[in-house]
């Protein structure tokens, strides 16, 4: 895992994407960590979505995981985010 939060640090999240997801299919047992950094990697792509998602499966796996400041946090980014409100 440190070189998979190294390679966050430096923001080479592509190949951190990649690491993540093959630790998780030869790990599938594992605990929330991956999906928590997964869900990082995700948000710094600006891809939400897929980052509440993996912040969600984290706290499925670890109710006390970091994730669930992250996807609190995340949520209420969202929620105070209105697209239509530039398009006037």
């Amino acid at each position: 895992m440190e070189i998979i939060k190294e390679l966050l640090y430096q923001n080479k999240i592509a190949e951190a994407i990649e690491q993540l997801n093959k630790y998780i299919d030869s790990h599938p047992n594992c605990n929330d960590e991956p999906f928590y950094l997964l869900g990082n990697a995700w948000r710094k792509q600006g891809n939400w979505q897929l980052a509440l998602n993996h912040y969600l499966e984290a706290i499925e796996r670890n109710p006390e995981s970091p994730a669930l400041s992250a996807k609190n946090m995340l949520m209420n980014i969202l929620e105070f985010y209105n697209k239509d409100m530039y398009n006037q």
